[in-house]
């Protein structure tokens, strides 16, 4: 039975892609087998791992929409032991589509449960939007991943964020649980950064990762070349970070 961990942040440019396309690949590194799920119609984390939209017949909108069986959209990396489920822009409108389907905040939960036995881990990254297939993969997921940007509105719709974890908790899904607070784009040389990790620090203490992800030019590089920062440059302050970051969710899965 895999961990199945969403990756989620109504806000826009916190890390989100990049975090949920480097910690698959750095826990891939480490020897798990490892399934990601692109779950943004923005399609970056797709294009992010050298996949090419435009030639694929399946998706995770044909799996959600169609029903499709997933095995038919699982796309193999340049990372050994790292899948992937494309998205692609017609995810726009499939939560309209969805609207009166049967039980549709459990498709995608449907959709894992047909593969879940072939991965010790299952990433989902969410859009950043609190709709109908993030509330699916809330619902299909063991635990969720917050990025934060060490930014001065850092904390800003996070509390809507829990707020909707709250009533899935409720409603959908008992057993979800928040996996940890991310710091993204951390760099120590300005006060803000630290006072953003103090702040995220004492609202949410051990909760907080103690990983923190720096800025990097190399985790920036990396998607244009089609691969994860540890393809790219695996001695970069990136990749480190993300390395670190992959053997803390091992640990803390390890002690649960």
């Amino acid at each position: 039975m895999s961990k199945i961990i969403s990756l989620a942040n109504q806000k826009g440019g916190v890390g989100k892609t990049t975090t949920s396309i480097n910690l698959a690949a750095a826990l891939a590194k480490l020897g798990k087998r490892v399934l990601l799920i692109d779950a943004d119609p923005q399609a970056n984390t797709s294009s992010g791992l050298g996949i090419e939209i435009r030639d694929l017949t399946n998706t995770i909108y044909e799996c959600l929409v169609n029903g499709i069986d997933p095995h038919t959209a699982i796309v193999e990396t340049e990372t050994s032991n790292l899948s992937v489920i494309p998205s692609h822009i017609d995810l726009v409108g499939a939560e309209i589509e969805m609207l009166n389907m049967k039980n549709r905040e459990q498709l995608l939960k449907n959709i894992i449960r047909q593969v879940d036995e072939e991965y010790e881990y299952i990433l989902i990254d969410c859009s950043p939007s609190l709709g109908l297939i993030t509330i699916n993969a809330l619902t299909a997921s063991d635990s969720v991943i917050i990025p934060v940007q060490c930014e001065f509105f850092a904390l800003e719709g996070i509390a809507k964020l829990l707020n909707t974890i709250k009533i899935i908790k409720s409603k959908l899904n008992p057993d979800l649980k928040i996996e940890g607070f991310l710091l993204t784009m951390y760099d120590n040389r300005l006060r803000l950064s630290n006072q953003v990790y103090e702040e995220v620090k004492r609202h949410f203490g051990d909760l907080v990762f103690n990983t923190v992800i720096s800025r990097n030019v190399r985790l920036s590089e990396a998607p244009s070349h089609g691969v994860s920062v540890l393809e790219y440059d695996a001695h970069s302050k990136g990749a480190q970070n993300y390395m670190a970051l992959a053997r803390e969710v091992i640990v803390r899965n390890k002690n649960k």
